[in-house]
């Protein structure tokens, strides 16, 4: 009997030492996994915060760029007629040179938008957009126009830096490569989606140049970081479109 007895009580012990050990590993494991999640989730978004830097000192370059092209090219114009004018100022013209001052405040004003470097932080992703619309037309860059379907939602402001950072990509490729004389942005908001398209009628371009060329390796990195979808697709002389698809 008390052979029987210290046999169960062998076995208990081995047992309760068993899942004791058990328990310890897969605490051990869990612990592991969790510690290692956690790891993963800091330098998501440590990387994330690093492409939201980025993208804002691209954004502030990109806006000097623009800032040293109007200053040259549109405002200086702008002052140089005036002072032409008013030299040569009589009663008869001097309504054209009352115009041409107040065309040149008109573009310093709209200047003054982007020399602000909270100025795209805080304005909301259509109208963003739209600043860079009217540049375009105003400095005649290529015929622009952006059109908005749907009731607007609220976007992350962080989210809305880098969309914003990624049509700029586009943009730039545009008036720089395509020799495109139409540009046209789709704003599309859905229920839980809003979907962005920005097409231009230019020469397009092979699909070899486009798996390296224009960026797009570098949009996709950054719309991956905001879980949004890229379509791209262009067609010599059609020209080139690029889909968002965000989720809100």
């Amino acid at each position: 009997m008390q052979e029987s007895e210290g046999i169960v009580l062998i076995v208990s012990t081995l047992l309760v030492l068993f899942i004791v050990i058990a328990l310890i590993v897969l605490f051990t494991v869990f612990q592991k996994k969790k510690n290692s999640l956690v790891e993963e989730r800091k330098e998501a978004l440590e990387k994330f915060e690093r492409e939201i830097t980025e993208t804002q000192i691209e954004i502030r370059e990109e806006t000097l760029r623009n800032i040293s092209w109007e200053l040259h090219d549109n405002i200086g114009q702008l002052l140089t007629l005036a002072k032409i004018q008013l030299q040569n100022a009589t009663e008869e013209n001097i309504k054209d040179v009352s115009e041409t001052i107040t065309k040149g405040l008109t573009e310093v004003r709209a200047l003054s938008k982007l020399i602000n470097p909270e100025a795209i932080n805080n304005i909301e992703l259509k109208d963003a957009i739209q600043l860079e619309i009217d540049r375009f037309n105003r400095l005649n860059f290529i015929d622009s126009s952006i059109i908005v379907l749907g009731d607007k939602k609220n976007i992350d402001k962080k989210h809305s830096i880098i969309i914003f950072r990624i049509l700029q990509e586009f943009f730039s490729n545009t008036i720089k490569h395509s020799r495109a004389s139409n540009l046209k942005v789709v704003l599309d908001y859905k229920e839980d989606f809003l979907n962005i398209i920005a097409q231009d009628n230019g020469v397009g371009f092979s699909s070899d140049v486009k798996k390296d060329g224009i960026g797009l390796i570098n949009i996709k990195k950054r719309a991956q970081l905001i879980g949004a979808e890229i379509d791209f697709e262009s067609e010599k002389n059609i020209g080139t479109s690029l889909e968002i698809h965000y989720k809100l």
